[in-house]
């Protein structure tokens, strides 16, 4: 197997849709593609099943088709952020919605099994050679199918690409050394954005999401990059996604002045880490850098 320590620094982020790599941890990828790192994004769908929700856009979407819009807008939000870009190309599940939850559509994404869903995923971990690779947690960030999915050809990709045996023809066997998951949209996080919205006298996007919040049973938060310098490349990426997205749009409802100042940081939650990584820090303690442990390792100054 080569060696991760000997391999430039890279960091792999694998996502659901098309505008999901805009809308979680797009700030910190920016900052780590400015630092010289190389990132990318792997998309598991088209997104073709989504809503148009930018009227200006039923326009292009009618003679294109949504797809190929949403293709369009994949590859500028990559151009932005200066990342390279995949596709897995599995269909897009739908959002189900209803009592009881209808079927999820024959063949698309949330309905195959890993095993039809994971040789592509691992191929590029090989390929690319990732020391790092973030992705959803258990519970896909929000429980869009897909996004759970995500999580869970994820995981399962990381550990079939370490092994030698699995999937021969895939390349030769990778280890990532650390894996996360974004917990970017946290009520903590919300909660101070919203109070100081009203601190400001300003209205605040939050308020019905914070009433109907349900509170997280603990804080799974163990790392925050600092990211506010590159926050308006975020919500220039997001705005790639014109099919997705409106400039009266509650994303954009904070001032990045005031993001800047209340939460700085992109938060992510460290769910694996090889035993060969040293630890960065104490038991309890944040870590603020995504690669913390890695950089000697590579040969880069901590």
């Amino acid at each position: 197997m080569p060696s991760p320590d000997s391999t430039p620094l890279r960091l792999m982020a694998v996502h659901a849709h098309p505008d999901d790599e805009a809308s979680k941890g797009a700030a910190t990828t920016a900052r780590y593609v400015q630092e010289g790192i190389e990132v990318m994004v792997v998309t598991c769908t088209g997104g073709e099943r989504g809503d148009v929700l930018n009227e200006l856009v039923q326009d292009e979407v009618q003679e294109y088709g949504l797809a190929e819009v949403r293709r369009r807008e994949m590859a500028e939000s990559a151009r932005i952020l200066g990342i390279r870009h995949e596709w897995l190309g599995f269909e897009d599940s739908g959002y189900p919605q209803g009592d009881p939850l209808p079927p999820l559509p024959d063949g698309c994404f949330a309905a195959l099994p890993l095993d039809d869903l994971t040789p592509g995923l691992v191929a590029l971990i090989r390929r690319f050679r990732p020391q790092v690779l973030t992705t959803y947690d258990e519970r896909g960030g929000y429980p869009h199918p897909d996004h759970v999915q995500c999580h869970r050809v994820s995981v399962a990709a990381v550990q079939l690409a370490a092994d030698p045996v699995a999937f021969p023809e895939a390349g030769p066997p990778w280890q990532v050394l650390k894996v996360y998951y974004n917990q970017q949209f946290t009520k903590a996080r919300v909660e101070a954005l919203h109070l100081a919205m009203i601190d400001a006298d300003l209205e605040s996007p939050y308020h019905d999401w914070l009433r109907d919040w349900e509170d997280e049973p603990r804080n799974r938060v163990t790392t925050q990059v600092h990211a506010a310098p590159w926050f308006p490349v975020r919500d220039a990426a997001l705005r790639a996604h014109r099919s997705q997205i409106s400039e009266d749009s509650s994303w954009f409802g904070v001032p990045q002045e005031l993001q800047e100042r209340v939460w700085p940081t992109e938060d992510f939650e460290l769910a694996y880490c090889a035993p060969s990584v040293d630890a960065p820090v104490m038991p309890g303690e944040v870590e603020d850098d995504l690669f913390a442990g890695l950089r000697i390792l590579a040969g880069e100054r901590a």
